[in-house]
């Protein structure tokens, strides 16, 4: 290809234009006197001088709705409350109520045992919800022997019903079909836990970034950089919109249930929506399991939310590191600001306090939870 006179003239600029796009769209390293770093390296110590309250207890006892427990069958339980104890952790629902394994009888045995040793040590410090096993689904009967079973632990002592985000996502019935969330063969098992008065803390899909490309507009980038599995493929057949839809069509058609939108439903980046669906769904309320990070980057909004919504909204860690509890204690507790996060991975950014009142911080800590959830010991908690 022979080019003219005036595109050599202009040659020496489209290249180091075409250089400086590459440059742009690259992901630079930072230079140190070291050598070159990378962003995941990358741990600047802040400058700013602020006020500092780091809570290692919460201001009043509070009851843990999102926990996960899975030796609890038959692990000596005095080390597990202890470790409440020094968090102020008045009482922990374990939503691993009949562990992993897929067969129904060996779950059984681990909820009856798990249901026995909180029995006999703390039932006021310890609650359990059962689980539902989808194995089989689809041969005649199981819808009838899954609401059995429903009712036999909730007689045995349990307190409601955990669902996995695997429903929706990868449960499959005998046919090898997708098992949506909102299959009409689990409306009775809904209805039933109405007609119990025990709610359904029910968690579907994850952050709407892991169905995103994982490019350099991805807020999750770095997450998934290091956790590669949290990862949906591209050729996933559900979509996250399709996920949250079957959900919502779950509470719409179950107005007498009451549900625990897990992890608030993942739109504690989008308040103002999920304001709406507080509306539209009134048997909805949401626990804040691993988005406090959401919710301390925009502590004026978030704020408001929780003085709106005071009544609905419940105390969830999920994973249980002790040492984790302290971002959520002051980020609803204290007016701190410009903090970090106890994983840069999870938030690379800074929190800020929400400084809730009292009264809205009772409700969160155990007032709305001792309200939903029956059978609560109610005598170790303030009016």
């Amino acid at each position: 290809m022979r080019l003219s006179v005036r595109q050599l003239r202009l040659f020496p600029a489209l290249t180091a234009f075409s250089f400086f796009l590459v440059s742009a769209h690259a992901q630079p390293k930072v230079a140190t006197a070291n050598g070159p770093i990378d962003f995941e390296e990358y741990e600047p110590v802040s400058t700013l001088k602020t006020p500092e309250h780091k809570l290692t207890r919460a201001k009043y006892p509070f009851i843990d709705v999102h926990n996960h427990q899975y030796d609890m069958d038959k692990t000596d339980l005095r080390k597990l409350v202890t470790q409440m104890d020094s968090l102020n952790m008045g009482i922990m629902v374990n939503l691993s109520g009949r562990g992993f394994t897929s067969n129904v009888a060996e779950s059984t045995t681990f909820i009856d045992n798990a249901l026995s040793n909180v029995q006999k040590s703390y039932p006021k410090r310890l609650a359990i919800f059962t689980n539902i096993n989808f194995v089989n689904l689809g041969e005649p009967g199981w819808t009838e022997k899954a609401v059995k079973l429903l009712e036999e632990d909730i007689k045995k002592g349990a307190k409601g019903l955990k669902i996995y985000k695997s429903l929706g996502f990868n449960v499959k019935d005998t046919e090898g079909k997708r098992v949506r969330v909102d299959d009409p063969r689990l409306d009775a098992i809904w209805a039933k836990c109405g007609q119990l008065g025990v709610p359904v803390l029910i968690h579907t899909a994850d952050p709407k970034p892991f169905w995103d490309p994982m490019d350099r507009f991805n807020e999750r980038w770095l997450e998934l950089k290091t956790h590669p599995g949290r990862k949906r493929s591209e050729d996933n057949p559900v979509s996250w919109e399709q996920l949250i839809a079957e959900q919502h069509n779950v509470f719409r058609k179950h107005p007498k249930t009451t549900f625990i939108n897990a992890h608030m439903g993942w739109y504690p980046n989008d308040l103002v929506k999920l304001d709406s669906l507080m509306k539209v769904f009134p048997n909805m309320l949401v626990e804040i399991g691993a988005v406090i990070a959401e919710l301390g980057r925009q502590p004026r909004a978030s704020r408001k939310f929780f003085e709106k919504h005071q009544d609905r909204i419940l105390f969830g860690k999920d994973s249980w590191i002790p040492s984790e509890y302290a971002t959520y204690f002051r980020v609803l507790e204290t007016d701190d600001e410009y903090f970090p996060y106890h994983k840069k991975y999870h938030a690379f950014w800074r929190m800020y306090g929400m400084a809730l009142p009292d009264e809205v911080l009772k409700k969160v800590y155990y007032k709305n939870a001792l309200r939903i959830i029956p059978g609560l010991d109610k005598s170790q908690f303030p009016n």
